[in-house]
């Protein structure tokens, strides 16, 4: 299957993991198609995504939908919306994929949808992509980010060895949000709560990493999440990590809409920095 064809698939499932992080359990159904297309570009990063691919109201959509012949016959008002969303699991014998979902409010266009979608809808998901997980050659793993990046790193977490280090730095709204973070490895995982605060507007996560005592030997780094990451808590570790051994995204942006966001990010040189080597 072409990767302009996505996998059109069937919730199986909503899950409420906390108050404002709802996990979606798709699969096979009745008009099921293309999950083993979509399998079969699995390739176990701990930071896989996949595009949710929203369609429009009222267009009449080519079946199977092709996202390429769409962009060449269809006005830009009907194309598609797609968002990017972490793959929390692939399971491959259950011929499910979970994808975890950050709901506030009815801004936006994944979140509103992921609060009211039930059993039984489906919906077109294109990828898998990824290009960051734990290296096992490296001293001490560090993982920032807000909740928008929890699913990531709780990825990343059950992908540590035994006996790996790490240090987690996650910023949420209180602790009704926080979850179990399995792993195998050796984890100090520090819940930063911005209570009222809106998120994106704190400087908690910039400086509980400043304040930590930097272990010896190498370190690898994942810091995504809100955009103000990138000018507070990336060039600080930047000094301190070799570019091989740092992963940087911004996953959103305080104040913009998500067709803002994705304006902003494409103007950006430096919105994402993927490891290398």
């Amino acid at each position: 299957m072409s990767t302009s064809r996505p996998a059109h698939l069937t919730v199986l499932d909503v899950r409420e993991v906390t108050p404002h992080l709802k996990r979606l359990v798709l699969g096979d159904g009745e008009v099921a198609r293309g999950f083993d297309e979509l399998a079969g570009r699995w390739a176990g990063w701990a930071d896989s995504y996949v595009k949710l691919v929203f369609l429009a109201d009222g267009v009449d959509y080519p079946d199977p939908l092709d996202l390429d012949d769409v962009r060449a016959t269809l006005p830009n008002e009907a194309w598609p919306v797609l968002r990017t969303y972490t793959v929390r699991r692939l399971d491959l014998d259950a011929r499910e994929l979970w994808i975890d979902v950050v709901v506030h409010g009815d801004a936006g266009v994944a979140g509103p949808w992921a609060a009211q979608v039930r059993p039984g809808a489906t919906i077109h998901v294109r990828g898998p992509g990824g290009a960051y997980s734990p290296r096992e050659d490296v001293d001490h793993h560090l993982l920032v980010g807000d909740e928008s990046a929890l699913p990531a790193m709780a990825v990343a977490l059950e992908h540590l060895p035994e006996g790996a280090r790490a240090t987690v730095f996650c910023e949420v709204d209180d602790a009704r949000d926080e979850i179990d973070l399995p792993t195998a490895g050796e984890a100090t995982v520090h819940w930063l709560h911005r209570g009222d605060a809106p998120a994106g507007s704190t400087s908690l996560l910039d400086d509980a990493v400043r304040a930590w005592d930097w272990p010896e030997g190498r370190v690898q780094a994942f810091v995504h999440g809100e955009s103000r990451l990138l000018k507070t808590v990336r060039p600080y570790v930047r000094e301190r990590v070799e570019r091989a051994d740092l992963s940087v995204s911004a996953y959103w942006r305080l104040g913009e809409t998500e067709e803002g966001f994705r304006r902003w990010k494409s103007s950006q040189d430096d919105a994402i920095i993927r490891p290398v080597g």
